[in-house]
């Protein structure tokens, strides 16, 4: 009797833990949908607003402070869902940190010291509560343990890296959130398949939450998520990064955060890269960033998120494919699931390719055909 109870129980836990990704997703999406319109109401009312000008790229005052919507949309299912246990206590308790940071500098503007000392806090609350990176697993070299002392400020430094990431990508309607849920949605299927079952439901939950406040804050906004969102948005996908993926012993598990949050991570180290080179202040903002240099080539704000979205979309079947393909099993490689595996890669690097391509290639065009038409002699007589 207990050896056939024994599979029984097994699937019927199985069960429950998909079942716990689904319903944390949907009662996510429905409290962001239901709630955000009153933070937003509220934000209008106290003046918290996103005017145009600058590098604004909104015509028309934006109520900000939807992190505090996104806040509720992961509160509630996280504690409805989640096993509250120590790590998850200070899961919750750093993501109410990174939100009370960004809405301060939503109200009030922070100096970017201020703020980033803000972000390293709710990071020191999660790795203060037992959640760092003790261990990297490599392909083909295995498993290396890490001392405290060096896993506990990488996981700080891997978590303000993310958050700042995500704040810098929300530039455009709807971009950040749509970003944000294509992350959620694949660590959450992928640290499932890990058994890594709390961060599959938080992750399902990130989805949920950031697919409901889509309703509201894509093309044209009725709210924006503002720093409050973005820092909230960044902490979590990096907290479950290293609760959920980093810390497994799957020999591929270092890469499917990079891949996934990819974009992100392209976009800021561009930028850095950009200002360092012009000794420019590396937290002063400016319109340098991916979705800005889309709208210089001609994309409309959709077009353009879109865009991203599917460039983000084409990455996480890259991780998918890493996972799931079974294109090397037991030291032998299947030419076919190889193929698979292939292709779903190429689509990833061609669609990168496309990306480069607009950003640089028709740039460069456009800047030698500017420059016939300058020296052109017949123009100048004319």
């Amino acid at each position: 009797m207990l050896a056939a109870n024994g599979p029984h129980l097994s699937v019927l836990d199985e069960l429950a833990d998909h079942l716990g990704v689904v319903w944390g997703a949907l009662v996510a999406f429905a409290v962001v949908v239901l709630l955000t319109p009153a933070v937003g109401g509220m934000a209008r009312r106290l003046g918290v607003v996103d005017a145009p000008g600058g590098r604004r790229v909104n015509q028309l005052p934006v109520p900000r402070l939807g992190g505090l919507g996104l806040f509720l949309g992961l509160l509630v299912p996280a504690l409805a869902f989640l096993h509250l246990g120590h790590q998850t206590r200070g899961l919750l308790l750093g993501a109410a940190v990174a939100v009370t940071v960004g809405m301060v500098d939503d109200f009030r503007g922070l100096p970017w010291y201020a703020k980033l000392g803000g972000q390293a806090a709710a990071a020191g609350v999660l790795t203060g509560f037992g959640v760092w990176v003790d261990r990297f697993t490599f392909p083909f070299v295995g498993i290396h343990t890490l001392p405290s002392g060096v896993g506990i400020p990488l996981t700080i430094v891997w978590i303000v890296a993310i958050m700042n990431m995500v704040n810098f990508l929300d530039g455009l309607d709807g971009l950040a959130a749509g970003v944000a849920a294509i992350a959620g949605l694949t660590f959450s299927v992928i640290a499932l398949s890990l058994g890594k079952v709390d961060a599959a439901v938080l992750s399902a939950i990130v989805f949920g939450t950031c697919v409901g406040f889509l309703r509201h804050n894509f093309y044209p906004a009725r709210i924006i998520m503002g720093d409050s969102g973005a820092l909230l948005l960044g902490y979590v996908l990096a907290a479950v990064s290293v609760q959920g993926l980093l810390k497994t012993a799957a020999t591929v598990a270092l890469f499917f955060p990079l891949l996934v949050l990819a974009v992100p991570i392209v976009d800021t180290t561009f930028v850095v890269v950009r200002r360092l080179k012009h000794g420019e202040r590396v937290f002063e903002a400016d319109q340098a960033h991916l979705h800005h240099r889309f709208l210089r080539r001609g994309f409309s704000q959709r077009r353009a998120a879109v865009t991203i979205w599917g460039w983000c979309i084409t990455l996480a079947a890259a991780a998918f494919a890493t996972r799931f393909v079974p294109f090397r099993a037991h030291g032998v490689w299947h030419a076919w699931w190889t193929l698979l595996a292939g292709a779903i890669g190429l689509a990833a690097v061609l669609f990168s390719v496309y990306v480069v391509y607009v950003l640089e290639i028709v740039k460069l065009g456009n800047r030698i055909q500017r420059r016939r038409k300058a020296d052109d002699p017949l123009r100048k007589i004319a």
